[in-house]
C-alpha cells in the first residue's frame, strides 16, 4: 500500500534528507533509513486489518523469543477513532470533532509537500531549507515523522536494515536477554 502518489515521492525524499541529513561520518539520511515507506505506512494505517498502529510482541525474534512484533494489534473503538482523526481528520463526522476541526496529517502531508513545490528535490540546499522553514507546522510534522520512522523498530517501516539503530549505536530491541547490570550501570 502506500499513500504518498508517485510524483509526490521525490519531494519528500528530499525534505526527508534536509530534516535527517546522510552525513560523511556514515549516517545515512532519511530517505535511505526507509523513512518514506515509515510516513506511507502511517498515513496508511487502515488499509489494514488490523490496522498498522501498534505492533504487537512481546518480541522482535532479533535477539530470541518468537517473532511477534510484525503481528499487529487491533484497537479499540476508542482507540480508533482517535487514530482515524489524527490520519484522516475529522471530515465533518460529530464523534471526530468533539474539540473542534481537525484537519490530519493526510491533507497536512499533502498540502505541505505541494507547498514545497515539484522542484523541491532540484532546488539548492538553501532554498530547499527556506521552503521547510517557510511552512513551520509542515516542517514541524515531517521532522516528528523522520526521526520516529529512522528510528522506531523495522516493523513500522523505517529503519531499514536497522541502519538508524547501527548509525546512534543503539543496540535495538534486545528483549528477552535484557541487559546486564553493568549494561544498566554504563561500566
Amino acid at each position: 500500500m502506500s499513500f504518498v502518489p508517485d510524483h509526490l515521492r521525490p519531494t519528500l525524499e528530499a525534505a526527508l534528507n534536509r530534516l535527517v541529513p546522510p552525513t560523511a561520518d556514515g549516517h545515512p539520511g532519511g530517505t535511505a533509513l526507509g523513512v518514506v515507506g515509515y510516513i506511507d505506512g502511517l498515513l496508511d494505517a487502515f488499509a489494514f486489518d488490523p490496522p498498522h498502529i501498534w505492533a504487537g510482541g512481546p518480541f522482535s525474534g532479533r535477539a530470541g523469543g518468537s517473532a511477534g512484533f510484525d503481528e499487529f494489534v487491533a484497537l479499540s473503538p476508542l482507540e480508533a477513532l482517535a487514530w482515524r482523526t489524527r490520519i484522516e481528520g475529522s471530515n465533518g463526522i460529530p464523534e471526530r470533532e468533539r474539540m473542534g476541526p481537525v484537519l490530519g496529517w493526510r491533507r497536512e502531508y499533502m498540502t505541505g509537500l505541494l507547498a514545497l513545490g515539484t522542484d523541491f528535490s532540484y532546488a539548492a540546499p538553501e532554498e530547499q531549507d527556506a521552503r521547510l522553514d517557510a511552512i513551520p507546522e509542515f516542517r514541524d510534522l515531517l521532522y516528528q515523522h523522520a526521526v520516529e520512522g529512522a528510528y522506531a523498530a523495522p516493523e513500522y517501516g523505517g529503519n531499514r536494515d536497522l541502519r538508524g539503530w547501527q548509525a546512534i549505536g543503539f543496540p535495538g530491541d534486545v528483549q528477552p536477554r535484557g541487559y546486564t547490570d553493568a549494561e544498566v550501570e554504563g561500566k
